[in-house]
């Protein structure tokens, strides 16, 4: 269960403590990866059984991994202000979250985020254009958070945008 490669190739730009939150963190890849690097981290989904699995797996490691179920798209995400020092949202697309994942960084740190584009749906799941960013939407979700990378593009046989944003 590897982490997304998106995580991996800029950990750089990633603080190595803290606290962290993998929203809509399905399986808890990245949840896993954020923890084994010493960050606090909860896991939110509404998978009250990959959550369980998660949690399992974070206690046979020894992780500081918590989880939380939540449907992150019925109202309020429980995503304190200025909370995390790294907000992690990959595959996962929920529009009307972004405000309240922006808010969730604390000064100093990122929002890593990566998802499918609207060009995916030619190639396959996803196809509903609620899932699929337009082109260059990404950028201007996470504003006001300062873009530190992003891309936009075919990579690893997907249609994706992704960015490492930070706040000031």
């Amino acid at each position: 269960m590897e982490p997304t490669r998106w995580l991996v190739d800029h950990q750089r730009l990633i603080p190595r403590a803290g606290t962290a939150v993998d929203v809509g963190c399905g399986r808890g890849r990245n949840a896993i990866w954020l923890a084994q690097r010493g960050l606090q981290t909860l896991a939110l989904d509404r998978d009250i059984a990959a959550l369980e699995d998660l949690r399992s797996e974070a206690e046979r490691l020894g992780l500081p991994l918590k989880t939380a179920a939540i449907d992150l798209e019925r109202g309020d995400a429980g995503l304190p202000p200025a909370a995390f020092d790294v907000v992690v949202v990959v595959r996962y697309l929920h529009r009307p979250l972004f405000p309240d994942l922006t808010a969730a960084v604390r000064p100093g740190g990122v929002l890593v985020c990566e998802t499918f584009t609207q060009a995916q749906a030619a190639r396959g799941k996803p196809t509903n254009r609620a899932f699929l960013l337009e082109p260059g939407e990404l950028r201007t979700l996470v504003a006001p958070l300062e873009v530190l990378v992003e891309r936009e593009g075919d990579f690893e046989g997907k249609m994706l945008a992704s960015v490492v944003a930070r706040r000031p």
